[in-house]
């Protein structure tokens, strides 16, 4: 809808632009004005102001004047009208989009609150898009929002006000990511969301180490660095540069290609039946294998033994190649 009233304006104003020509040069040949008076003559005419002549004008000179009023008239009238609608039809749209973004967001539950939209807020929905998960972006750059409203749901406002964050869904939200580049701004987020919803798990960036305790304090559950990340992980390709390549190589852009996989133990059917990790038999009945176990209090074991006693609770982190973890999913409908 826009290229086609950006495409009338551009036609209004080449008429214009036309119009304007004529009267000069109509000047300059028929009544032999000066260059000077041939564009005071057309200003005055197409504008209508009613300023006297520069002289008194002979009858093809008159003739050529009334014509030029008359086609001016039209044309301006044309040029006011397309951009008068243009006006009113963006504030109307923008009001529609607003509506159709709060109706969609009311429909929302366990989704993602991304705040911000700078580099790292579209890395990470990127990432949520690549694995279908639900999620709202709270930002108040408009162009930014113009640019990407087609493929991402955005709530336009400032992440300081709790209004706003309630319009996003906060209340009915599973996850809130802060990314943007002030610690301080981060912080704010991080104590109105844990205020609206107790239940939430909320992942903060901070750009300064002396931050990351406070945004902990303030009810952060993960606090990240991506500086440091990108620094450690610089120098680990120096240290280990096969060792990250293949780390890198374990993609996990989304389900259909991911190489990692993480899955409660009461996803699995018969979940009741599997006492311990050999009785899950991952390696023979899908070719995954089980490179760590996540216990309910969050304890973390890694290259976990064939015997060790699961619980309902618990995760078990998988490795495969992307067919195995399809069929693992198949198998177990994980999706």
């Amino acid at each position: 809808m826009y290229k086609l009233f950006r495409s009338k304006i551009a036609i209004a104003l080449t008429l214009m632009f036309i119009v304007f020509l004529v009267g000069v040069f109509g000047y300059r040949l028929i009544a032999n004005f000066s260059w000077v008076e041939s564009v005071y003559m057309t200003i005055i005419t197409v504008t209508t102001v009613g300023f006297a002549e520069v002289r008194p004008l002979d009858s093809n000179a008159q003739i050529f004047t009334v014509f030029l009023i008359i086609s001016s008239v039209f044309i301006f009238g044309f040029a006011i009208s397309v951009i008068s609608e243009y006006i009113l039809s963006k504030n109307s749209l923008q009001l529609l989009k607003k509506k159709r973004v709060r109706n969609k967001v009311k429909n929302l539950s366990n989704h993602v609150i991304v705040c911000g939209y700078g580099r790292n807020g579209q890395q990470a929905t990127e990432r949520l898009m690549a694995y279908k998960k639900p999620f709202v972006v709270i930002e108040k750059d408009k162009e930014l929002i113009e640019s990407h409203e087609d493929n991402v749901l955005f709530i336009e406002g400032d992440v300081n006000e709790d209004d706003v964050l309630l319009e996003a869904g906060i209340e009915n939200a599973q996850y809130l990511v802060t990314a943007l580049p002030d610690d301080a701004v981060n912080l704010f987020v991080v104590l109105s969301a844990r205020q609206l919803n107790d239940k939430l798990f909320i992942i903060s960036r901070a750009s300064q180490a002396t931050s990351v305790k406070k945004l902990q304090f303030a009810g952060a559950n993960k606090v990240i660095m991506p500086d440091k990340i990108g620094g450690d992980h610089m120098a680990s390709l120096v240290v280990m540069p096969d060792l990250i390549t293949f780390m890198d190589k374990l993609s996990m852009e989304g389900k259909h290609t991911t190489n990692l996989e993480e899955v409660e133990i009461e996803d699995f059917k018969g979940a009741l039946n599997y006492k311990s990790i050999r009785d899950l038999d991952l390696r023979r009945k899908t070719g995954c294998t089980i490179i760590g176990y996540i216990e309910p209090n969050g304890n973390y074991i890694i290259n976990p033994e064939a015997d060790l006693e699961l619980q309902p609770k618990g995760k078990v982190i998988v490795l495969g190649r992307p067919e195995q973890i399809d069929k693992l999913n198949q198998m177990f409908q994980l999706d």
